[in-house]
């Protein structure tokens, strides 16, 4: 059987990446890190099948200027091809801004005045392919955007709408994380290439936009601590290999994959390497998980639970231990055969073919 690519597939994608709005670049250097596969393989078209791909983005770009800035200005003008619109950082309101503006990426050719991310997403976003919403702040807000911040900052999908398509036809893609794991995003990105050459289904997505197949798990149920919370074992300080809980872990209630997945090469994630979850990867971050290091809301209740029967559990398991610990009673050097063996032919009790 031979499949045949869609009149829609593309050969070829821009992605035009912004990390203007209220952010700390720290996605753009995290992605840097990311091997599955890496952005290098993506760009030299060592990934089989995927469009030829072109990246725009300030940190990893030789253009500097107006010549860095042509793309933009070409896509804005309906003069590129396909574009991936990529976005990082916070969207402030620019309508409470007083006399100046929050941030902004380049200038206007016409009249010299300088752009506003605000401005470029009204010109980039609806002729996009896709949008990618990367890292919290882009995808929910973030620091920038926390109880008291003078910005009125908000994610993308607050900017933009929750009915939002791309000319694609797909939604907001988030992908969360402060900053956001390399793989993840470039799994993503992968997939959104793939989908754009015709070669792969409609990205799978939550309620959230985040793709499925990442956080479709809690950090609880990948974490190497897990088996400490079941048997009602927890930290108590910092030092401590055991479930982290009491000492103000959310694992157990947010969406995130990096306790499974590491950080680069599989090594690291907070749990992991004896941090707490403080939930970047959720909506609600940071306002609905402060204070940090406090024990979350029910910690209390949940541990108190565990701790009633997983000190049972852990005798009942430590008895098993220690038979199990003990070679069984056959295994000895006297003159009679005891583990059970039933010869098939006489004279072959005691182990002689006499």
């Amino acid at each position: 059987m031979t499949t045949t690519r869609p009149d829609t597939a593309v050969d070829e994608v821009h992605i035009l990446w912004t990390s203007e709005g209220m952010s700390c670049d720290g996605d753009t250097v995290s992605v840097t890190a990311a091997s599955l596969p890496s952005i290098e393989d993506v760009l030299l078209g060592l990934v089989p099948g995927l469009p030829k791909v072109h990246l725009h983005n300030k940190v990893l770009a030789k253009e500097t200027g107006a010549e860095f800035m042509a793309a933009f200005h070409q896509a804005a003008a309906g003069q590129l091809g396909p574009y991936i619109f990529v976005v990082e950082g916070s969207i402030p309101n620019e309508k409470i801004n007083g006399d100046g503006f929050w941030t902004s990426m380049g200038n206007d050719p016409a009249t010299g005045q300088p752009i506003t991310v605000n401005q470029w997403i009204d010109r980039l976003a609806p002729g996009a392919w896709a949008v990618v919403a990367i890292g919290t702040c882009a995808t929910y807000g973030g620091i920038h955007a926390m109880a008291g911040n003078p910005t009125g900052c908000m994610g993308l999908g607050d900017y933009l709408g929750a009915d939002f398509r791309s000319a694609g036809g797909l939604p907001i893609v988030n992908v969360p994380g402060c900053p956001v794991q390399p793989d993840n995003f470039m799994e993503t990105l992968t997939w959104l290439l793939y989908q754009a050459a015709g070669l792969a289904p409609m990205i799978p997505l939550d309620r959230q936009l985040r793709p499925t197949w990442l956080f479709g798990k809690t950090v609880h149920e990948g974490c190497d601590r897990a088996g400490y919370y079941e048997q009602g074992d927890f930290a108590r300080d910092y030092n401590s290999p055991k479930c982290q809980v009491k000492i103000g872990c959310w694992g157990p209630v947010v969406n995130c994959n990096v306790t499974k997945r590491g950080w680069m090469d599989g090594i690291g994630g907070c749990p992991n390497v004896g941090g707490i979850c403080i939930g970047c990867t959720m909506p609600g971050f940071p306002d609905k998980f402060m204070p940090f290091m406090d024990q979350p809301p029910g910690a209390s209740v949940s541990s108190g639970t565990a701790g009633v029967y997983g000190a049972m559990i852990r005798r009942l398991r430590a008895i098993t231990n220690k038979t199990a610990n003990k070679e069984p009673k056959w295994r000895h050097n006297e003159d009679k055969l005891t583990s059970g063996y039933d010869p098939r032919w006489p004279g072959l009790e005691g182990g002689s073919s006499r």
